[in-house]
């Protein structure tokens, strides 16, 4: 296997802003959905060329596998994503995977290896979750993995994924949270406080998104602190 490329930054692709805090190093350059993929496509078109030795995508994800847990981690073998023509396959690159699951080795169990699905739209219902997991063999699913995994191709840089698991398989996410980021990717508070208003969501629901998510992020704090500079992709 050829050695990654020794110079450049890593590109930390994901969707939210207290993840972009989470990931960013001077090895790092991140680059934020705000929960939109073509919002992400349109900034990756527009990034300048080169500087760079890997993209990986990097944050919290829906589980798919009902084994896993608020707070599990996910390195991905592959993404999976809906084409024009079918389902597309990315795979990740083995040699950062291999590296990222031995410098998460002190996680333990708490560390599984498995494909993502990469959707367009966020899956909210148990039910949903359980059609896809059917249909790609998922374990877990996010909205941008799938574009990064497609930048990364097209450009010619190895890829990889690192997502924890902040709702489980079993749990449906509140209505409201489709439409509750900003495109900076902070949370749209005062979105969250309309739907309670318009009780398109519960305060039990809010509770238990806001416990799920706060077990990903420690989750996904406690890897970070493992991985060390540029996300723990080595030249």
């Amino acid at each position: 296997m050829p050695p990654l490329p020794a110079e450049g930054t890593v590109l930390a692709v994901l969707g939210l802003a207290r993840e972009a805090r989470i990931a960013a190093d001077p090895a790092v350059e991140v680059i934020l959905s705000g929960g939109n993929p073509d919002r992400l496509r349109a900034l990756l078109a527009a990034r300048p060329l080169g500087g760079l030795r890997a993209v990986v995508s990097f944050g919290i994800a829906g589980g798919l596998d009902p084994a896993l847990r608020p707070g599990d981690l996910v390195v991905a073998r592959a993404v999976l994503a809906e084409g024009e023509a079918g389902p597309v396959r990315f795979a990740a690159c083995d040699r950062i995977a291999a590296g990222l699951c031995a410098r998460l080795a002190p996680l333990g169990a708490r560390v599984v290896s498995g494909d993502l699905a990469g959707v367009e739209s966020a899956v909210m219902t148990p039910g949903d979750k359980a059609t896809l997991r059917a249909r790609t063999g998922a374990v877990a699913v996010d909205m941008e993995s799938q574009v990064a995994a497609a930048y990364a191709a097209d450009h010619g840089l190895p890829f990889a994924a690192l997502r924890v698991v902040c709702d489980p398989a079993d749990r449906a996410l509140p209505a409201f949270a489709a439409n509750a980021l900003k495109p900076n990717g902070d949370p749209d508070v005062p979105a969250v406080l309309a739907a309670l208003l318009r009780r398109e969501a519960g305060i039990g629901a809010l509770i238990r998104l806001a416990r799920d998510s706060g077990e990903a992020f420690r989750s996904l704090g406690r890897a970070r602190a493992l991985l060390g500079l540029a996300l723990g992709v080595d030249a």
